[in-house]
């Protein structure tokens, strides 16, 4: 019988790294001329929410709305646009939804408030579902008593009525 080579194992995973390698391309592969600015624009596209997806983030969004967009924040970033300045100009654009942390105002409340808000709501009628339950439960318990006292009483012949 012929036995395995004990390379054999690394050279397939080699193989299949490199089979798979054309398919593993990054979404935003831009480059900044400095670190510094690289920096920003990595910061800026993390925190834009991308508007077709609405889950994910400019950097990790593979749409071309998304793309655009990044196109739009590297192009304010190089003619030397603040990240402020950035931010104004989406928001005035999108609104303050494009931001995945909104800053509180009160046109943003609902945005911080609703979840609170859902949780008490939740909460409340939880405890009043449980509270009623726990009634049905006390009176069911109490009739079933009151139904083995009447037929033990029953039996001896000794009524209370």
């Amino acid at each position: 019988m012929r036995r395995l080579s004990p390379r054999l194992p690394g050279a397939l995973l080699v193989l299949l790294a490199l089979l798979a390698a054309p398919f593993a391309h990054a979404i935003a592969p831009t480059r900044m001329p400095t670190p510094e600015l690289q920096a920003r624009y990595e910061r800026l596209i993390h925190n834009f929410r991308c508007m077709q997806c609405q889950d994910e983030s400019l950097a990790n969004s593979p749409v071309s709305l998304a793309a655009d967009m990044r196109r739009q924040i590297r192009q304010m970033l190089l003619a030397g646009d603040t990240d402020q300045q950035i931010r104004n100009f989406f928001v005035s654009r999108y609104g303050y939804f494009i931001l995945f942390k909104p800053p509180f105002a009160w046109r943003t409340a609902w945005l911080w408030l609703t979840p609170g808000v859902l949780l008490l709501v939740g909460a409340l009628s939880a405890a009043w579902v449980i509270r009623r339950r726990a009634t049905l439960v006390t009176r069911e318990s109490g009739d079933e008593e009151d139904e083995s006292l009447d037929d033990g009483l029953a039996g001896t012949g000794k009524h209370s009525r």
